[in-house]
């Protein structure tokens, strides 16, 4: 198999990668060019459209220029769809089997692995010349939506955890472009914030960021929501409406939790991402948009995708930049950060001064946060409520405990175990527990209901020297 490049420059199509057989050479192979319409990839490049021959020898436009392919055997090539949905390459192979029932399946293969291809080159190929600005919203081309929108600029990001500074670099890269991003994290890691990073620090910024949640609406609803709805197209439209997708043109729409959408939606969307098009519920006419897509979602999709309630096509449609956050349970470090910075917002909107003290703060560190960020405000929100002074202390922090209750809080420290007794500070409580562990950290981390990556943070800014075992 090959993957050809159309340099539209030269007006040429080359090969810039190629799977060989075993123990066969091709030199100069990349030499080889193609120019648009001739022999088959060239057909294909013309058109844009995939080609599939159950035999390669019964057609006539077969070059053969590589003196590779076996003439009895099928040959199958897709086009690589860039911006504007126009080709900016082939994909081509040799299927080394002769049943045409299984062609079917390997072209829908071949166009799925086509398709990330695509996206991946114009991520990391395409932005090394200027971009080109969709025709269809000159809003996007004033110089000004590069700047980033105030509000939504890196700087309001909390954290410097070394997870976060790597999001954070991630944002400034895939925010100059128009890549499909994929956001996943727990309920409560703030994904929507992303979204609103990247869109904001886009040259979209200019145009509206429409935000959806995919689990509000059942799905008769879902449908009219997203691509809208024509005059009498069902009970109660008694006017034709603009769907988000419409409502985003030119900007940027934010799916969360796309983990949750039909399969009548999954199609929709997949056709959105390849042509650009869609049709209002009722309606007929085709609209063309101009949408960027951040879909978000706490789901393990690739277990979804095996199970078959995810399409595969779609999964790596979106998955092109995907962006993983963190729970907030594995960047203890940003705790404080967080919570001085949820303290000031919270004053802000109560009217009044607010602080917290530094043994809340590391009370705070020792919870596990199954809601993650979340839950820690809506924490400091209660905490706040409860402080008539205005200090947020140890005795007014009140956790949402469910069936999760702070995990360093062992019955207010009433044991018969000296590494539990909240009469100690933190760290004569974490150096008993290393020395009742023996030393080992993910022992001690046991006793202390931690985690063995929190005791060695504690260790690191305590500076508890370990022995030697």
């Amino acid at each position: 198999g090959m993957i050809c490049l159309y340099d539209s420059q030269q007006e040429i199509l080359s090969i810039e990668a190629l799977q060989q057989t075993e123990n066969q050479t091709l030199p100069g192979s990349t030499q080889i060019r193609y120019r648009p319409g001739e022999g088959l990839v060239g057909t294909v490049l013309a058109q844009g459209q995939s080609l599939v021959l159950p035999r390669v020898a019964d057609d006539q436009r077969f070059l053969d220029r590589l003196s590779l392919y076996d003439y009895d055997l099928p040959f199958i090539a897709v086009p690589l769809m860039g911006p504007h949905s126009r080709p900016i390459g082939v994909l081509a192979a040799q299927p080394m089997a002769r049943q045409e029932e299984r062609l079917p399946a390997c072209t829908r293969f071949l166009e799925t692995v086509a398709n990330l291809v695509a996206q991946t080159i114009r991520l990391m190929i395409l932005p090394t010349s200027a971009p080109q600005p969709p025709q269809q919203s000159p809003r996007v081309e004033r110089p000004r939506a590069c700047t980033p929108s105030r509000g939504f600029g890196l700087e309001n990001m909390v954290g410097k955890s070394p997870a976060m500074r790597q999001i954070m670099d991630i944002i400034r890269q895939v925010s100059r472009w128009d890549t499909t991003v994929l956001v996943r994290g727990e309920s409560g890691t703030g994904k929507e914030l992303i979204a609103n990073a990247i869109h904001h620090n886009s040259p979209r910024a200019a145009a509206a960021f429409v935000k959806f949640n995919c689990a509000a609406l059942p799905d008769n609803l879902l449908e009219s929501e997203l691509f809208g709805h024509e005059k009498g197209a069902f009970t109660g439209a008694v006017r034709q409406r603009k769907g988000r997708f419409e409502l985003a043109d030119g900007g940027t729409l934010f799916l969360d939790e796309i983990g949750e959408s039909s399969a009548s939606f999954q199609a929709k969307l997949l056709r959105i991402l390849q042509e650009g098009e869609m049709e209002r519920v009722g309606g007929d006419e085709t609209l063309r948009v101009n949408v960027r897509i951040i879909a978000a979602t706490n789901r393990h999709l690739e277990e979804e995708v095996r199970l078959g309630h995810f399409r595969e096509d779609l999964y790596y449609r979106l998955n092109v930049m995907p962006i993983a956050l963190p729970p907030l349970r594995e960047r203890q470090e940003d705790i404080a950060e967080l919570a001085h910075f949820l303290v000031r917002k919270i004053a802000h909107s109560q009217g009044r001064t607010l602080r917290i003290s530094d043994g809340a703060i590391r009370l705070l560190m020792e919870y596990s946060w199954p809601g993650n960020v979340r839950e820690l405000e809506n924490c400091l929100e209660r905490s706040a409520v409860m402080s008539e002074s205005g200090l947020i202390d140890r005795d007014v922090i009140l956790f949402n405990h469910r069936d999760n209750p702070p995990k360093a809080l062992p019955n207010g420290g009433q044991t018969e175990d000296g590494w539990l007794d909240n009469s100690l500070d933190e760290r004569q409580r974490l150096i008993a527990a290393l020395e009742k562990a023996g030393w080992v950290q993910a022992k001690a981390a046991r006793l202390l209901g931690m985690t063995p990556r929190q005791v060695a943070y504690r260790i690191q800014i305590m500076d508890i020297t370990m022995p030697r075992l």
